[in-house]
């Protein structure tokens, strides 16, 4: 399958490139060093907050029984 490197845009072929997504190492570390630096931001948390709550309640109401 044919897609673009996320950080120069060149064509990466999946089925013949050892760094796709990328299309090298250099392009590989780049985004690598983007994370490490926190350039990269999640804007919205992965999971509800609130199925931990639920989960909490939970543990807590089996320690007081």
């Amino acid at each position: 399958m044919n897609w673009h490197c996320p950080i120069c845009r060149k064509p990466v072929d999946s089925e013949t490139d050892a760094d796709f997504p990328f299309c090298s190492e250099r392009c590989r570390l780049l985004d690598l060093g983007n994370w490490a630096s926190q350039k990269y931001v999640i804007s919205e948390p992965a999971l509800d907050e609130s199925l931990f709550e639920d989960l909490d309640r939970g543990a807590t109401d089996e320690r007081e029984n």
